[in-house]
């Protein structure tokens, strides 16, 4: 691979000069739901850190992954990760974010969104500091948020790579620059839950964001590979399923029944509400589908009857062992809960009511979404790792 330039990677030279297997870690969208990412968080991070970490106390996700990005609530966790985070430390942030995020704009402004935006702004200034940026001596590994121009109308996935386009820390456009708290708050601005985001580039320009959820990328994982491994987005990582890992890390999927056809009209109250968590789960299935047949599936959930989990089996029915390279562009882990009652009672909660969890600002179903959460983490094993272990 070329050489690095030392001035842009900064601190972060040494580490990826090397011509290495890469990891990269991808976190879904979903509101208050990232606490069930949280939660598989603490369990990937103790097991990472006995096996590779050598029971080191101070190994953080941040040292085996070298790439880290999320959408929206994932963009929260993400950032937090790559600026070295421990998971436990980030699960208890959450515990506390959930009840202070979410709080209610009085009657008169709700109309704009339900949410009052202060509390979520200091709150992500005081994790991630005021003034810190993307720049690698503010990162302990790089990182991606996916956001949405609103402006442009397009999506905006932001990342850290100093070689990327726009990047360049000698232009009055580099990305560099933006507060990581900003960055991080215009990927959450859920339309209907958040106000919009404004950032301002030094050339006077002003664009308005609002939640990367409401692009294709509620699940950023494919999209990460390709900026992973397409040259034209400058990082140049090789491919393949001993080169590249994904492991991602899904909010847990919502389906909600539509009318039948005795009364096919919406109540239009109830289709505003249900929209944005219909576009993100369909977004994801669709990004998880493309990440199982160009990638190679090591581990996940049947996707539908018809292809069921797309994980590799020979012609007994038995998995292909992953010692055996199949050809495929990286290998793939996929995390996530279906939130009905079919899939609560599959994992052993039936108790729980699928229509609470499912919310994307539940506070009062915060214990049930960690205990998903805890749920999920027993289907970690490091062996779907292969050789990345």
């Amino acid at each position: 691979m070329p050489a690095l330039d030392h001035e842009r990677w900064g601190v972060l030279t040494a580490r990826y000069s090397q011509d290495v297997p890469r990891k990269i870690l991808a976190l879904d969208g979903g509101g208050i739901r990232g606490l069930m990412t949280a939660q598989m968080l603490l369990e990937l991070e103790s097991q990472l850190r006995d096996r590779v970490g050598g029971g080191n106390e101070d190994f953080r996700l941040c040292d085996y992954f070298d790439y880290i990005g999320g959408t929206s609530t994932g963009a929260i966790i993400a950032a937090a990760l790559a600026r070295g985070m421990s998971a436990q430390d980030l699960l208890d942030f959450y515990l506390d974010f959930g009840k202070t995020a979410f709080t209610k704009r009085n009657l008169f402004d709700r109309w704009k969104s339900l949410y009052y935006d202060g509390e979520l702004e200091n709150k992500l200034k005081d994790v991630f500091g005021e003034d810190t940026q993307l720049y690698p001596k503010d990162l302990k590994t790089l990182l991606l948020v996916v956001t949405r121009n609103k402006t442009t109308d397009s999506a905006w996935p932001i990342s850290s790579n100093p070689d990327a386009m726009f990047n360049n820390p000698e232009e009055s456009y580099c990305n560099l620059q933006f507060p990581l708290y900003q960055v991080v708050r215009a990927s959450t601005a859920a339309p209907v839950y958040f106000p919009p985001e404004v950032i301002e580039v030094d050339n006077g320009e002003r664009y308005v964001f609002v939640d990367g959820g409401t692009t294709p990328y509620n699940n950023p994982a494919f999209l990460m590979y390709r900026m992973a491994t397409e040259p034209a987005y400058r990082l140049g990582w090789k491919s393949g399923e001993k080169q590249l890992l994904v492991v991602s890390l899904g909010t847990g999927s919502a389906p909600v029944s539509g009318n039948d056809a005795e009364d096919p009209e919406s109540n239009l109250l109830s289709a505003a509400s249900n929209t944005l968590s219909a576009t993100m789960a369909q977004a994801q299935v669709d990004q998880d589908m493309n990440c199982r047949t160009i990638g190679r599936c090591s581990h996940g959930d049947e996707l539908d009857m018809e292809v069921e989990d797309l994980i590799p089996k020979d012609k007994n029915g038995e998995r292909i062992p992953l010692e055996t390279d199949l050809g495929r562009k990286f290998l793939y882990l996929r995390y996530n809960a279906e939130l009905t009652a079919k899939g609560l009672e599959k994992l052993g909660l039936g108790d729980i009511d699928p229509g609470e969890v499912s919310k994307l600002d539940s506070t009062d179903g915060m214990p049930d979404l960690q205990r998903i959460g805890k749920a999920l983490s027993k289907q970690i094993n490091l062996d779907d790792f292969g050789s990345f272990i």
